[in-house]
């Protein structure tokens, strides 16, 4: 029963001291591949570099928003930046990208960033890992301006079964993290047990969103088939059925 960790910031510097234990761990639990996503041009290199020595690893290019205000290259820079190494042999997306209401940067600055991501994954046909904080209604407006071939993946999904639904009908799947193992995630954990299996991927957002009981702990990848356990129990389901759907969708979502 081998699981695909669809987003994961395993090149943090938490996992600096025992990035090769932690990968074992993991091995050993089933979790057998990891989607890396960008979140600053600065980061991009070391990132792909690190994916040099794991073929199991993937990565993605992306300016997350909270690193929106530390970005000085111009919106075409930003794009031929993208272009160049979305075409790399490792990316199998663009992002993490996104609109986040909880930060200082000008929603109409996050918009602009966003829209060149957008406008890559659709040159790239690639697909695009979208960060989404309270800003659902924006996001989805910004979505049915373009035609993204590939679709993508609403990272750590908080939201109602109607916003499921209207992201599912963009031809974006539900990133299921650690949220809904917290029984006060009421709405989400509702959300994730009557949407469509087949529009989850499963993931740990690694070093961050720790499961229940972890509170101020690292979280890791290693601590998927927790999720999953839940997410299993939530929808009723078995645990390998479940687990094996979830794998075909994070297949299909990044052409692995």
């Amino acid at each position: 029963m081998e699981l695909i960790d669809s987003h994961c910031h395993f090149d943090f510097e938490q996992f600096s001291p025992d990035r090769a234990a932690v990968w074992k761990r993991c091995q050993e639990v089933g979790v057998g591949k990891l989607v890396i996503p960008g979140v600053s041009v600065s980061q991009w290199q070391s990132l792909f570099a690190l994916l040099q020595g794991c073929p199991d690893w993937y990565g993605a290019v992306g300016v997350h928003p909270w690193w929106v205000r530390d970005l000085d290259a111009s919106e075409e820079e930003l794009k031929q930046q993208l272009l160049q190494w979305g075409h790399g042999e490792r990316c199998i997306a663009v992002g993490e990208c996104g609109l986040d209401r909880a930060i200082d940067t000008p929603l109409e600055r996050q918009q602009a960033v966003l829209r060149v991501h957008l406008a890559a994954a659709a040159e790239l046909q690639l697909p695009v890992i979208l960060h989404v904080h309270r800003y659902h209604a924006e996001l989805l407006a910004m979505l049915k301006e373009f035609h993204l071939p590939r679709g993508g993946v609403i990272h750590a999904f908080s939201g109602s079964e109607e916003i499921a639904r209207e992201y599912w009908k963009q031809g974006f799947y539900l990133g299921i993290g650690g949220t809904i193992t917290y029984p006060r995630a009421a709405k989400t954990r509702r959300s994730v047990a009557a949407a469509p299996l087949e529009s989850l991927v499963l993931e740990s957002d690694a070093p961050d969103m720790p499961l229940n009981g972890r509170q101020g702990e690292r979280n890791s990848p290693e601590y998927l088939p927790e999720i999953l356990a839940e997410l299993a129990r939530l929808r009723e389901m078995p645990v390998e059925e479940v687990a094996v759907q979830a794998r075909r969708n994070t297949e299909r979502l990044f052409a692995l």
